[in-house]
């Protein structure tokens, strides 16, 4: 299945491998399937090319008609071989740019737009001076963090294969070859190759919190653990070339997780769940230390006849208790001996493995983490001082900041939980204590009573003699759990607490009460606040209190109290999912904006320091899209050091799979929040008050138009349900928590990510689009070229503006109104169908040709000609996995509901995901 597209000559290695891939994979159809069946596959593709490239009119009838016609096992065959293209598509592509930023480096050319040194570089010419940015960076932080939330089709032993795959190619790619070993790799892709076609794609059982909690801890061992220490290392050195010293850089970039503490809508994270979530991390952080001390400890050979150490050195290297003999004269390597065995004993106190870790002679535990970077400390010093520096700043450096950072928890856990569950838990509490029926009390006085609760040093929570309901005391038992993990790994290890659904002050003030109770926040008899407690500000009407509710907030002195605790930064989440799925895209994007704004301004005056929390998706409808500009696209004032990310499902592996591809993924993120840090702020000028109406006016438009189809049409659920995968995506067992919040049909009930993965799948990417066509023609119409020009001129200034239109025009080029139409076909009442669909298409249209005036593109991805490029090779088999999912879910929907037909409806929803890419 080679490639046929035209290509430029700097991408002619990504054609090269990218044909490489796609014959190993017809070879081994061939050699598995048969050649009648690798011949009807080749037919198929060549079919999809020609409609793909539009070479013939009745393409796409006989693409349809030739897939509807083939037996199961050929079937089978086509989509497995289709949806595996993408997949190395998207391996060969990650590739190529690693390959290009290679190419670019070793040209000497400018920094890449995105690189911490193109960044500081403009800073430095925007007279930024580095004493500055590093004031920045001692109060900056800025964490990634890991969610669970189910959009990674991809089983664990396949992404091992990629990952397989991915290092034989670059093994070509680095390093002249002879015959043999040529040879040899070729051999060894062809087995891999094997090994993926003869391994189950989908899961068969459903995952669970703990497969989820392993899951994520394969990034940690992967990627973080070794290029957070080498960035950082990198950050350092270039800092100390620009001042003239040395320069150690705090711990500003911290990856978090949410999988094992987030239990909103998912009953599967209990205590014990979060308790095995941190000793699994521990294990991981520590095993780390262990093989790397192994490692350390064959380096650091150095003989006592032609150095001299220290005494601490000497002491250190005496308290060893493996068997000292075999290293008699080489006191750095009984240093580590003895590091290494203290780790190993701190691991089997406090960690969770999977495997065994090298038995080693018992030594004492390490007490926390400070001792472990004593050590270490000493041997540094001990280097430095006989003329080692250089072996200082290697293994040892990265390991010392490897500690530093992670700790012995690896990743600190967030602790989620909705509003509601909150209140239903004062509720039962107080009634319980024979206090005030909370449920009937006003606004008002329910901060009156939780202020009191807070401020009495008597527990709410009966000991003793007091049953409460199951649901109660499931959360009573995290926090109890919450507090004696603190209690043992230290505060970092449970940080933040974030309130789904937040939406008044007492939202807030509930949760301290708990907490208060378990010991981790107190006003009496001394103040303390032990977790950071957040709102998460999800719908319009919340993001546009968010402001009002959080200055109430700042107003009560026994808040004040407890950030002074915190250094006075409180944390706000915003969510993008949920008020995108309330409003759409342009609203969505709009409010949280304003939201931004209006907490700025709120903080400001209260002297608060804001750090905000992203809470992105994958997909534009979910907040998707390029880190940098989204970043930049931020308020004047909102960054300011302080920004945490959430990374979900397929975009984590996207991201993070690869070690080079995440040291890119994370510079982005530090030189993106650099840059944002040191915008000026924006004065209220006539012009920005006349965009900002403007914004308001389309905004208020979209959500009209948007509200109207998806809450106001009567059939519009039947739609979506019969149009798109919905029924089948719950079965695909990608994730813990369930597809929905209630057992209902209601689309204000189903969670945000199956919302958005269904429309991905059936290619109208409905929710990163529809509103905004008619909102432009409207105005358009109103305003003329006058109005035209407005919009073109804040297009190519205003970065929120760029931002929203830029990932739009993405999720319009991915779409494909054809193939919508096919799914149209699946709805039973093709009245309704036409109807909906219609006015689908209609919009679809709008919204293409406002993108495009606004842009002045001749066609989507003008201007971003490496994803048209990506789009390019991936169509003529991403195209037929739809036309095929199509055919499967009528014999599906039509009684035919074997295994063998779900099974194939589940890989071509695979196979459509890793077209995607960014699908959930």
């Amino acid at each position: 299945m080679p490639v046929n597209l035209p290509i430029a000559e700097k991408d002619q290695p990504l054609k090269r491998d990218l044909d490489l891939l796609a014959a190993l994979l017809s070879d081994t159809i061939r050699e598995q399937a048969g050649a009648a069946t690798a011949e009807q596959i080749e037919a198929i593709r060549q079919l999809a090319f020609r409609y793909v490239q539009g070479h013939e009119p009745d393409a796409g009838k006989a693409l349809a008609r030739s897939l509807s016609i083939l037996d199961m096992p050929t079937t089978m065959a086509l989509v497995r071989a289709f949806s595996y293209f993408s997949h190395l598509s998207n391996i060969a592509e990650d590739l190529h740019h690693n390959r290009r930023r290679r190419a670019h480096k070793i040209a000497g050319s400018k920094p890449q737009r995105g690189s911490i040194a193109a960044v500081i570089d403009d800073l430095l010419e925007r007279n930024v001076k580095p004493s500055e940015m590093l004031a920045l960076l001692a109060d900056t932080l800025i964490a990634p963090v890991m969610t669970a939330h189910p959009t990674e089709v991809k089983r664990k032993t396949i992404l091992n294969c990629h990952n397989a795959l991915a290092a034989l190619l670059t093994e070509r790619d680095r390093s002249q070859m002879t015959p043999e070993e040529v040879r040899d790799n070729q051999e060894a892709m062809e087995r891999v190759m094997l090994t993926l076609w003869q391994t189950r794609e989908v899961r068969t059982v459903k995952l669970t919190v703990q497969d989820e909690i392993e899951n994520g801890s394969t990034f940690f061992r992967n990627t973080f653990l070794h290029e957070i220490p080498r960035l950082y290392q990198d950050l350092e050195d270039k800092f100390s070339d620009m001042s003239g010293e040395a320069i150690q850089l705090p711990n500003f970039i911290q990856v978090g997780s949410w999988i094992g503490g987030d239990r909103d809508g998912n009953p599967n994270v209990t205590a014990d769940v979060m308790r095995y979530a941190v000793s699994r991390q521990a294990g991981v952080a520590l095993d780390h230390y262990y093989q790397q001390c192994l490692k350390l400890e064959g380096e650091l050979s150095m003989s006592t006849r032609l150095v001299a150490v220290d005494q601490a050195l000497s002491e250190l290297a005496e308290s060893a208790v493996d068997d000292k003999n075999r290293k008699i004269g080489e006191p750095y390597r009984q240093a580590v001996s003895a590091i290494a065995s203290r780790i190993f004993a701190t691991a089997l106190e406090i960690g969770t493995f999977h495997h065994e870790l090298h038995d080693v002679a018992r030594a004492a535990a390490y007490k926390n983490v400070e001792e472990l970077s004593a050590d270490l400390a000493t041997i540094e010093r001990s280097l430095k001082a006989h003329g080692a520096v250089k072996l200082a700043n290697g293994r040892l450096r990265r390991l010392q900041r490897a500690v530093s950072v992670f700790g012995f928890f690896l990743a600190p856990v967030d602790m989620r939980q909705n509003s509601a569950i909150h209140e239903k838990m004062i509720g039962e509490l107080f009634q319980q204590a024979g206090l005030e029926e909370y449920s009937k009390l006003n606004e008002q006085s329910r901060r009156t009573v939780l202020l009191r609760e807070l401020s009495s040093p008597r527990p709410l929570i009966c000991p003793y003699d007091v049953t409460y309901s199951p649901e109660v005391q499931q959360e009573l038992d995290i926090l109890l759990a919450a507090a004696e993990l603190q209690a043992r790994y230290g505060e970092a290890v449970l940080p933040n607490y974030i309130i789904s659904n937040c939406e008044s002050v007492s939202d807030m003030l509930e949760v301290a009460v708990l907490l208060n109770d378990v010991g981790l926040v107190s006003l009496a008899p001394q103040v303390r606040s032990k977790v950071n407690i957040i709102p998460l500000f999800e719908t319009t009407p919340d993001l546009r209190d968010s402001g009002k509710i959080m200055g109430e907030l700042f107003a009560l002195p026994q808040w004040r109290l407890l950030l002074n605790c915190r250094n006075q930064v409180q944390e706000v989440m915003l969510g993008y999912s949920d008020s995108n799925k309330e409003g759409g895209y342009l609203t969505s994007n709009w409010e949280l904006y304003k939201a931004e704004l209006n907490l700025v301004e709120v903080f400001s005056a209260a002297g608060v320091t804001l750090r905000l929390f992203h809470g992105r998706g994958g997909t534009v409808g979910r907040g998707g899209g390029p880190a940098y500009d989204a970043i930049l696209a931020q308020p004047a004032g909102s960054v300011n050091g302080q920004i945490r990310i959430t990374e979900q499902g397929e975009v984590i592996t996207a991201k993070y799979a690869d070690r080079e591809v995440g040291r890119r993924n994370l510079e982005i993120l530090v030189a993106a929040t650099l840059d944002a840090s040191f915008q000026p702020l924006i004065e209220q000028t006539d012009d920005v008050l006349a965009r900002r109406v403007l914004m308001e006016r389309l905004s208020s438009r979209a959500y009209q138009f948007y509200r109207d189809l998806v809450y106001a049409t009567p059939d519009f659920i039947t739609y979506f349900l019969e149009a798109t995968p919905i029924t089948e995506i719950p079965n695909l067992n990608i994730g813990s928590r369930p597809a929905a919040r209630r057992n209902t049909t209601s689309i204000g009930d189903l969670r945000a990510i199956p919302w958005v993965f269904s429309w991905s799948q059936c290619r109208l990417m409905l929710p990163g689009w529809y509103g905004f066509g008619t909102a432009v023609a409207e105005y358009l119409d109103e305003t003329g070229e006058e109005g035209l020009a407005l919009l073109r001129e804040l297009y190519k200034t205003w970065p929120f503006l760029q931002v929203t239109i830029s990932n739009m025009e993405m999720v319009l080029a991915k779409s494909d109104i054809a193939i919508a139409e096919r799914y149209s076909e699946l709805v039973q009442d093709q009245a309704i169908a036409k109807r909906i669909f219609g006015r689908i298409k209609a919009e679809w249209q709008r919204s293409v040709d406002a993108v495009l005036v606004i842009t002045e593109h001749d066609q989507l991805l003008g201007d971003n000609p490496m994803l048209a490029r990506s789009l390019d090779n991936r169509l003529p088999y991403l195209d037929p996995l739809n036309h095929l999912q199509v055919e499967l879910l009528k014999r599906i929907r039509s009684g035919d509901d074997s295994e063998e037909l779900r099974h194939a409806v589940h890989l071509t929803i695979n196979g459509v995901s890793a077209g995607l890419r960014n699908s959930g």
